[in-house]
């Protein structure tokens, strides 16, 4: 079972996902030795994977949230058939197994309700649809990604290791087509050494080497950490659906996005305008977040509770077995 210090790695990588185990190691007061060897076998071990993506906040580029109310005995083909797409980028089953919730990319304009009834295979299992727009993420480096709450990096401990990070453009650029190799080399290891990567793309390491930079400066790519709360003691995860007043609505999503529990906090067009995917040890401790942590916070009007069941597919990865996989090798 993975410790405290496997989850400051995970928090720590979270911030900064291409951060050198040394530079890492120090802010823990480790060796380089032991983060590298710590990192390899939770990798080796599918528990978690660093990977790389277009910025779906890119001019041209949307993110939907979708709800799918299913018949309880077909929820499981249609989630798996969901999963296997590229454009869908989570599949999660929540609801006692009636309901799929999926996040789907897509160019921008695109008809959300069109978008998916065309993934999705024509069935009357389908009972319900519901689709919004992702139309802001809240929380920065350290702030909106989840690495087991008991056990997450100091303030003073995130500002060493984003220090030097560059200061991304608002908004992003897209990225340019040229440097696709690149972008499907780092969805495969989001931590590949230049080396690796020039071998992958079949450029120069130097050329390797300015494409990041410049990718990661104009806010092109964004790394996604991948992992298995459940094999880190986090058995309950849960969707949040809120009601939050408008002139409220940018506070509350950063409040709630700033919790430690909170692996993802997103404004969303539709009845329910803020979404927040939690993660806690098990009920009670999700009680005590509902009721010590959401609770207080002012302009929240009304709420419903998606717990997850299952899930299939997280940002670039598959899950099989209780392990994180590539795509490509399912």
């Amino acid at each position: 079972m993975p410790d405290d210090l496997d989850r400051k790695i995970l928090h720590g990588l979270q911030c900064a996902p291409r951060v050198p185990f040394r530079r890492l190691g120090e802010v823990l007061g480790v060796s380089e030795q032991t983060v590298a060897r710590r990192y390899a076998a939770l990798r080796r071990d599918g528990v978690l994977r660093v990977v790389a993506l277009g910025n779906p906040s890119a001019p041209g580029q949307a993110e939907w949230i979708a709800r799918l109310r299913c018949r309880p005995d077909a929820v499981g083909p249609l989630a798996a058939s969901l999963a296997r797409r590229s454009e869908v980028a989570y599949v999660g089953i929540a609801s006692g197994g009636s309901e799929i919730i999926c996040i789907i990319r897509s160019p921008a304009g695109t008809a959300g309700d069109d978008l998916l009834l065309r993934q999705l295979p024509r069935a009357s299992a389908v009972l319900d649809v519901n689709v919004d727009l992702v139309v802001r993420t809240y929380g920065g480096p350290g702030t909106a990604s989840w690495a087991g709450s008991g056990a997450s990096l100091t303030p003073g401990q995130v500002r060493r290791l984003i220090a030097d990070r560059p200061v991304p453009a608002d908004p992003p650029l897209p990225l340019p087509e040229e440097d696709l190799p690149l972008l499907d080399a780092l969805a495969e290891d989001g931590r590949a050494t230049h080396t690796r990567l020039a071998e992958l793309t079949g450029w120069s390491k130097p050329r390797v080497a300015r494409r990041l930079e410049a990718l990661e400066a104009a806010g092109s790519l964004t790394y996604d950490v991948d992992s298995l709360p459940e094999r880190l003691g986090y058995e309950l995860n849960a969707t949040l659906w809120l009601r939050v007043d408008l002139a409220r609505l940018h506070r509350v999503g950063e409040e709630v996005g700033g919790h430690g529990e909170c692996a993802f906090a997103a404004a969303i067009s539709g009845r329910h305008n803020l979404m927040a995917v939690v993660i806690c040890r098990d009920t009670p401790d999700f009680y005590r977040y509902l009721t010590t942590r959401l609770a207080p916070v002012e302009g929240i009007g009304d709420y419903e509770i998606s717990v997850r069941a299952r899930r299939l597919k997280q940002s670039a990865s598959l899950i099989r077995h209780g392990r994180l996989i590539h795509p490509g090798l399912a």
